[in-house]
């Protein structure tokens, strides 16, 4: 008799798992709460896999043996309360996955920085010869990719949420960017609860697997130094000399994991900005890791192309810069985007707060800002946190009138900067939804 999965949630997770799951002749069903996207429900009904929107059927769902749930779906929802009372096993999509594949994985996490991070060593690998896939939060889900592809390896961008139902999968080498406060109200608001989520991506590991992690990030390095982690350890940092990892002196990247070599000079990087240099160490130290020849690693880093919607230059206008870094949905993100721009920047916060504590961006607000346009439903957080700093403050209910009102207040040789700092479900249906809109404003004026 075969196994019953129930799915819950028709996205890009869901979806990939219901077609793995045919594969491995389980009996389904996939069940969302919400509406699903008609090009979800048009795979499932092409592969004749069952489905609901709209409701959950709990007699069904929780007759199953093994439930995948949405990374999106908080432990809080009814149905998860009584499956857990039922202990039915719930896992991620990419648990999932991980029982079927024995590629390798390559794991990246953070609250900032993973998505650039995961496109670099992908492309380093595509660049190198490997078959690899790209997954997680990006490209085609993982168990689409286990289904239908034979990579040997496949580079995963995880997220907290994604951790947190993942228990026997093991990484290969996994990356551990940084960690700042970021969905704190998906954990208690207790920021030791969410660090302890970011290094479950250790979790299984043996000295035989690679841990790389930013010796410079405060809440890394006060876990490490109270827990022991058994994956081999390599660290990057832009302020210390590193004995097994990266750093940087007299402006070169040095790889410090056999002897010391430069690698390359920093400003031969494709891409600008102190948290890409991370990003690219990071990412050097798994082609390292991987034994890819050191040109290789150079000229990836040489000629990557960024990411669409963080710190993306859209165009410039009467001189004006306009960036779209809508992909900034926490405080630590911002500070980045703010630390790379200059002075007189006219800056587009604002959506749904989570938690945040704008006191890290005072500094570099009365450094940079000329502005502030807050866009959102609710702004009065940031107009408080920011009252004191005699800036025009303008609030914003679309994105049409945001870059207008920053059009209007920009002069010549001014930047324009989206970078939200909150997630965007206020206005918009997505972080990409917010980052087009911007963008399709940008270019109307």
């Amino acid at each position: 008799m075969s196994k019953k999965i129930a799915i819950l949630g028709a996205g890009e997770s869901g979806v990939g798992a219901a077609i793995l799951a045919q594969k491995q002749k389980y009996s389904i069903l996939v069940s969302d709460y919400g509406q699903i996207k008609e090009k979800y429900k048009k795979i499932l009904s092409d592969n004749n896999i069952p489905f609901e929107e709209g409701k959950h059927s709990f007699d069904e769902i929780l007759n199953s043996d093994i439930i995948v749930k949405s990374p999106g779906i908080p432990d809080t929802a009814k149905i998860i309360v009584e499956a857990k009372q039922k202990n039915i096993k719930i896992v991620s999509e990419i648990e999932f996955a991980g029982y079927f594949s024995n590629a390798k994985m390559i794991c990246i996490t953070g609250s900032n920085g993973k998505t650039t991070t995961t496109m670099m060593i992908h492309h380093m690998l595509q660049k190198a010869g490997f078959k690899v896939g790209l997954a997680g939060n990006i490209g085609n889900s993982l168990a689409l990719q286990v289904a239908n592809n034979d990579y040997t390896h496949y580079v995963v961008e995880l997220s907290s949420f994604q951790l947190d139902d993942m228990f026997d999968f093991k990484a290969d080498i996994s990356i551990l960017m940084n960690i700042t406060p970021d969905h704190l109200d998906r954990y208690d608001y207790k920021m030791s609860n969410y660090v302890n989520s970011k290094f479950r991506i250790t979790q299984n590991q043996t000295e035989a697997q690679s841990f790389i992690y930013c010796a410079d990030d405060k809440e890394t390095v006060n876990y490490l130094s109270n827990n022991s982690i058994d994956a081999s350890e390599y660290a990057f940092s832009v302020s210390q000399d590193i004995s097994e990892g990266a750093f940087v002196e007299n402006n070169e990247i040095i790889i410090s994991t056999n002897k010391n070599e430069k690698l390359m000079d920093r400003a031969e990087l494709s891409l600008s900005g102190i948290h890409n240099l991370y990003n690219s160490m990071a990412a050097a130290l798994v082609g390292d890791i991987l034994n890819i020849k050191k040109e290789d690693i150079r000229e990836s880093l040489k000629d990557f192309v960024g990411v669409e919607h963080r710190l993306e230059r859209c165009r410039k206008h009467n001189d004006v810069l306009y960036i779209n870094d809508s992909k900034a949905t926490n405080v630590n993100s911002a500070w980045y985007a703010l630390e790379s721009v200059g002075k007189n920047t006219i800056w587009i916060v604002g959506g749904v707060d989570k938690g945040n504590d704008y006191s890290e961006l005072f500094d570099l607000a009365k450094e940079k800002l000329k502005a502030i346009i807050c866009l959102g439903t609710d702004n009065s957080k940031i107009i408080e946190a920011f009252s004191n700093f005699n800036l025009p403050m303008i609030e914003a209910n679309s994105m049409s009138v945001a870059v207008t009102e920053a059009s209007n207040l920009s002069e010549p040789g001014d930047t324009v900067l989206l970078s939200p700092a909150c997630a965007s479900f206020d206005l918009f249906n997505s972080y990409e939804d917010r980052g087009k809109q911007f963008k399709e404003e940008v270019l109307k004026l």
